[in-house]
């Protein structure tokens, strides 16, 4: 079980999970962030302190999100340029930085634009 980043994330990542996870697993793609869950604790810090609602616990997702919860977790099969192996559980996210790429299912979501500042 884990906790899952939905669509509200894409093209946004405001990142306040990213500070609030003891467990380091909320890694950046090129779009979105996602959660490791093998390296999720399930403590649900990242949750509280979402300030998109962009998260959710895995059995608590809308059924419009619930692509999310396999692509979340396929996020860390990919192989990334330069690698032979998957992405895997790298242990933790801090060390490996972005990462620069996203799931197929991310990547096909139209772009969101953002508001002018």
């Amino acid at each position: 079980m884990t906790y899952v980043i939905g669509s509200a994330c894409v093209d946004v990542m405001d990142k306040s999970c990213v500070a609030e996870c003891p467990a380091d697993c909320i890694y950046e793609g090129a779009r979105s962030l996602y959660i490791n869950p093998n390296e999720c604790v399930d403590c649900g810090a990242c949750k509280i302190a979402c300030r998109l609602d962009a998260i959710e616990y895995e059995t608590d997702l809308p059924e419009e999100e619930l692509a999310h919860l396999a692509d979340n977790a396929d996020f860390f099969l990919t192989v990334l340029p330069g690698r032979d192996a998957p992405l895997g559980s790298p242990g933790g996210a801090h060390g490996l930085g972005p990462v620069g790429v996203d799931t197929p299912l991310v990547a096909a979501m139209p772009m969101r634009e953002t508001p002018a500042h």
